[in-house]
């Protein structure tokens, strides 16, 4: 696939620290982690039993992945108060979507059963949602083997940030951590 430049990248590809410090699944680092690092990570929002983490490389602009605490890869390991939480934070997460961001539609969905799914982490399931709009598929894909983001992934987080601040239950407790829902 062809590259367009997208300068405000050299900022997460010269963050301090990166990622260097997780050991083992970076998921889980994230669930469990240092709250006070959720800006520098891209966690935008947290629940009890899962969190939403914007997409290092989206799709499209506000591209997130919903993903519950439990490290699994199957989704039919989730108990019941666990897929019942990773479903309301799913549906914040569309809200928050539509008023950051006022996407026309949406594609949700897991990758599922190993790379063979075409998922880049396949032992921690996470359920992307992409926000589309009308006319956003153009010819750059076709074409040429190339995407075109419209917003930088720090953009987005700002917006997402403010649309879950503002939503019913969401406790705001530091500008670096994610919105927090009981």
């Amino acid at each position: 696939m062809d590259q367009v430049f997208a300068p405000w990248r050299i900022e997460w590809v010269e963050r301090e620290g990166g990622n260097d410090d997780v050991d083992g699944c970076v998921f889980c680092a994230f669930a469990e982690g240092d709250r006070d690092r959720d800006r520098e990570r891209r966690v935008v929002a947290r629940s009890p039993h899962a969190f939403v983490l914007l997409n290092n490389y989206p799709y499209n602009p506000g591209h997130a992945m919903v993903i519950p605490h439990a490290h699994t890869g199957d989704y039919r390991d989730l108990d019941d108060e666990v897929l019942l939480d990773h479903a309301r934070l799913k549906q914040r997460t569309f809200d928050a979507l539509d008023d950051g961001l006022g996407p026309d539609a949406y594609n949700a969905g897991l990758n599922l059963g190993g790379s063979a799914a075409g998922g880049s982490i396949d032992d921690h399931l996470h359920t992307h949602v992409v926000p589309r709009w009308e006319g956003d598929t153009n010819f750059m894909p076709v074409v040429s083997d190339t995407q075109v983001i419209v917003e930088a992934v720090d953009d987005s987080y700002d917006r997402l940030r403010e649309a879950f601040a503002a939503q019913d239950g969401a406790e705001v407790s530091g500008e670096d951590r994610a919105v927090e829902f009981s």
